[in-house]
């Protein structure tokens, strides 16, 4: 499937998947968590299950776990099919006002779903007594920090614990702060964009790692004789093994292993290579950036560059995934992105787009990063000014997702 400019958004609005990354303790994305975009219809469970089954994405995520919220209704229907159980978990919210009988009845939703090999997710209201008979079944219990006073997370956190043998995922987590209170108290599972906060280290730079990455691309950018590019990359093993590797890799679909840096200029050119030496920066993060900032980067930039494939020439798409790529930058590397810019021999209109959002760029990044936390606003701008409908926009989202899961594949061997 291709995306086409001529299927706007007002064709057939349908529903828009936003998602928030699921991190570990060493924030590492394990996961996401699926939902409808913020607005009338949020968190409507036909509507998400219509995108998800329109996208035709059985796979999702890639290998990671997938956070879907589900009603009992779809459950009860029978559209669970178009899920795979070992990737997605149930995300179920909960009605107080059940009777004795509702319970009862709802349990036996739950069980099939289990039965059916699916995961299972609840809020913390399924610790209160009524709820006794579901807790077995849960695998999740989600733990939204905006919906508990402080004093009561350390006691919902010990229950839960003593009661279950559910992970809990703390959701809504404000800072790197609360992220590590919450790890010593045995949380293992945290959902929020947190993570992404840049955290400037002015004293310590660049790394040295980085410094090497930053200094490859520069030389591949102003096109620098093959030579001195292998004369550097000699004293990098570790780089160059890296780069051949991001190459090789099932993510760009070369039909001949490409074995040298020379070989590589010869068959990519210049501007390809760059944009895969620039994927190494993602893997080359400063002591302070979490693993999942670069996973995040690169999910913006796939989504960028696919959703510019119809709209852009074919060198426009080259930086709108650059664009995505370094909308971290100063995350990654833990400096001021004006500094961090400026360390780099970049497109006058990527540097616009990420310094000024402005530019030709500007709106693709607005989308993606919408796509991150449901900004029901900043979606319908941007998707509007790109004339991009929702399924467009479900269908790159989703294929983005599983690409940088190769990727960050790739990057971890």
């Amino acid at each position: 499937m291709t995306l086409t400019a001529a299927e706007t958004s007002t064709d057939r609005p349908g529903a828009a998947i936003s998602r928030q990354a699921i991190v570990d303790a060493s924030r590492r994305i394990v996961g996401y968590a699926l939902f409808e975009r913020q607005g009338a219809a949020a968190n409507d469970s036909a509507m998400l299950f219509e995108a998800l089954s329109e996208t035709g994405s059985e796979a999702l995520a890639g290998s990671k776990n997938v956070f879907v919220h589900c009603s009992f209704e779809i459950m009860a229907d029978g559209h669970l099919d178009i899920l795979d159980p070992r990737k997605a978990v149930l995300q179920i919210p909960q009605d107080e006002s059940l009777t004795k009988e509702g319970v009862a009845i709802r349990r036996d939703i739950l069980l099939k779903a289990r039965k059916d090999g699916f995961r299972l997710a609840l809020d913390h209201r399924v610790l209160q007594p009524a709820y006794a008979s579901w807790l077995p079944l849960v695998s999740y219990i989600m733990l939204d920090l905006q919906q508990l006073d402080a004093q009561w997370i350390e006691r919902t956190i010990r229950a839960a614990r003593e009661r279950s043998k559910a992970e809990i995922v703390a959701q809504n987590v404000r800072d790197g702060e609360q992220h590590e209170a919450l790890r010593k108290l045995g949380v293992r599972y945290f959902q929020g964009h947190w993570f992404a906060q840049p955290t400037v280290v002015r004293d310590s730079g660049v790394q040295a790692s980085q410094h090497s990455v930053i200094r490859l691309m520069n030389l591949v950018r102003t096109e620098a004789e093959v030579s001195e590019i292998e004369a550097f990359l000699k004293h990098e093993p570790t780089l160059s093994f890296k780069l051949l590797r991001f190459i090789n890799s099932c993510g760009f679909g070369l039909s001949t292993e490409i074995t040298s840096f020379r070989h590589a200029v010869m068959i990519l050119g210049f501007n390809r290579l760059f944009r895969w030496a620039a994927l190494l920066m993602t893997s080359t993060r400063a002591g302070g950036a979490a693993p999942a900032a670069g996973s995040t980067a690169v999910v913006r930039a796939r989504l960028m560059e696919l959703l510019a494939t119809d709209l852009l020439p074919p060198e426009a798409c080259d930086d709108a995934f650059l664009v995505g790529l370094f909308s971290m930058l100063d995350t990654l590397v833990g400096v001021p992105m004006a500094e961090a810019v400026v360390s780099m021999n970049l497109p006058a209109d990527v540097s616009r787009a990420l310094l000024e959002s402005d530019g030709p760029f500007a709106p693709f990044l607005e989308l993606a990063k919408a796509c991150e936390t449901g900004d029901e606003v900043a979606f319908a701008r941007a998707a509007g000014e790109l004339q991009l409908s929702n399924h467009q926009v479900n269908w790159a989202h989703l294929q983005a997702l599983i690409w940088a899961d190769e990727i960050e594949g790739m990057g971890s061997k």
